[in-house]
């Protein structure tokens, strides 16, 4: 009995190739500042790199004592999360009227604010509020990441809103409910995992923006991202202070991708699928 050649498309072959390049190119700068983040500072920009070192927690350690870290990743979850939930209160209902409206200038609109560097927003923002003195202040922050989340979340749950079979609501408007109603009892939960993947992708959108935090918070509403620049001064640069910071700080959004991937990536392609 002649056994049978097995034979891998040629196709899968070169798929295989691009993913594995693809994931080197991703994966190599993340690793090299893991890496980094457990060797002395005069070993991190060491030429020719060290690959073979003896690994060292002193610049975890240093974090906690040169810098208040805990209070900074409190003033980062708390902004993250506040212009999170704004997002979503607010980005939510305003993809339903444009689904159902069809009126989608509102949402080229945020699309645009979105698009555009954020240095067009950041003197605007920075004279309202010194004028009513609230530079340093949490609310400063909320409200300009919000500016971030809002579009995401307006352009992420669209597809979801869109995927609704408008018979639902029609029938609902004949059983009397009104646009309210319809929006709390019957949409949101068809949409559920939709909310759920708007609500990551603006949470890690937030996380990581320094920009606003930059300029607009103080040594007490400081976060995480705008912190991490004290490890850079004029003369020097604690660059394994600066790979531990960094590294703390990737890994929030990095741990929820990793919980949540089955249902971003479910949600992202029921979206893709619906739109």
């Amino acid at each position: 009995m002649r056994a049978r050649s097995f034979s891998v498309p040629w196709f899968t072959v070169l798929n295989v190739i691009q993913l594995t390049i693809a994931g080197i190119v991703v994966i190599t700068p993340t690793l090299w500042m893991v890496l980094s983040s457990f060797k002395p500072s005069f070993e991190v920009t060491a030429y020719p790199p060290t690959l073979i070192f003896s690994p060292t927690l002193e610049n975890y350690a240093s974090l906690s004592q040169t810098t208040p870290f805990l209070h900074y990743a409190f003033n980062s979850v708390l902004v993250t999360v506040s212009s999170t939930l704004i997002g979503i209160l607010l980005g939510a209902p305003a993809a339903f009227v444009v689904s159902w409206t069809r009126i989608t200038w509102p949402a080229i609109v945020s699309l645009v604010a979105r698009m555009a560097p954020g240095t067009l927003f950041l003197l605007p923002w920075y004279v309202m509020f010194r004028h009513f003195d609230m530079i340093g202040s949490y609310w400063s922050l909320i409200l300009t990441h919000a500016v971030i989340t809002l579009p995401i979340v307006l352009w992420v749950m669209l597809p979801f809103f869109d995927g609704i079979p408008r018979s639902v609501i029609e029938a609902a408007q004949i059983d009397g409910c009104g646009p309210i109603k319809i929006f709390r009892r019957i949409a949101v939960p068809l949409v559920s995992t939709g909310i759920a993947v708007a609500s990551i992708l603006a949470f890690v959108f937030s996380w990581n923006y320094f920009l606003f935090a930059l300029v607009l918070s103080n040594a007490q509403t400081k976060t995480l991202v705008a912190a991490s620049f004290n490890f850079i001064g004029e003369g020097a640069t604690n660059w394994g202070g600066l790979m531990a910071a960094a590294t703390l700080i990737a890994l929030p959004p990095l741990i929820l991708a990793v919980v949540v991937q089955r249902w971003l990536v479910s949600g992202l392609t029921l979206g893709a699928v619906k739109g």
